[in-house]
């Protein structure tokens, strides 16, 4: 069983989704912290009614991004963490995390990357009035949604759908595709 942590900045239904294999018994992990940059969002609320550990910071209280990653290394190796699970954190991984968990950190991402990478990937895709986007889970690397890709899986854009719709089904993709795609990466 992988001791992970998840890192989210805001609402936590990815996060909420993996809790959810693991209870169900699809997915052998046990999430050993939440790490979150935003004090006040949801994703910490979803983790203290499932009982998970919390570390919430603010990004500006540090002299710089290595000072927090080393903050946040710290915490991890406290909980003998052996992967990290990016679950819509919006921040760049700095070098600090990025040398400790080389080829075992991964990310989701709602688009076909290369396509669409960065902040507000659907409304990008909405308006560039594409037929096809979809999901990305990826390894992490030092660019922005540039690493080595893991599993991609599309999402028809239709006629009729607005930029919430759209978001729903890549969302509804999103939930049944990173726990599936955790559970085969953490048997190899």
């Amino acid at each position: 069983m992988k001791k992970i942590a998840v890192f989210a900045s805001g609402n936590g239904s990815n996060f909420q989704s993996v809790i959810d294999a693991i209870k169900a018994g699809k997915l052998a992990a046990e999430i050993g912290l939440v790490v979150c940059d935003k004090e006040e969002a949801f994703v910490l609320e979803r983790a203290k009614a499932e009982q998970v550990e919390a570390f919430s910071f603010s990004p500006k209280n540090y002299p710089s991004k290595e000072a927090f990653e080393m903050e946040i290394l710290e915490k991890l190796r406290e909980r003998d963490i052996e992967f990290i699970v990016l679950a819509g954190y919006m921040r760049l991984i700095g070098p600090t995390l990025l040398q400790a968990y080389s080829h075992r950190m991964v990310n989701i991402h709602p688009s076909l990357l290369p396509a669409f990478p960065g902040k507000d990937a659907i409304g990008q895709a909405f308006q560039a009035r594409v037929k096809l986007t979809g999901v990305t889970i990826h390894y992490v690397d030092e660019g922005m949604d540039t690493g080595p890709i893991i599993a991609q899986r599309a999402v028809p854009v239709l006629d009729d759908d607005t930029r919430e719709t759209l978001q729903t089904r890549i969302q509804e993709t999103e939930h049944e595709m990173y726990p599936a795609v955790l559970a085969e990466l953490f048997q190899k």
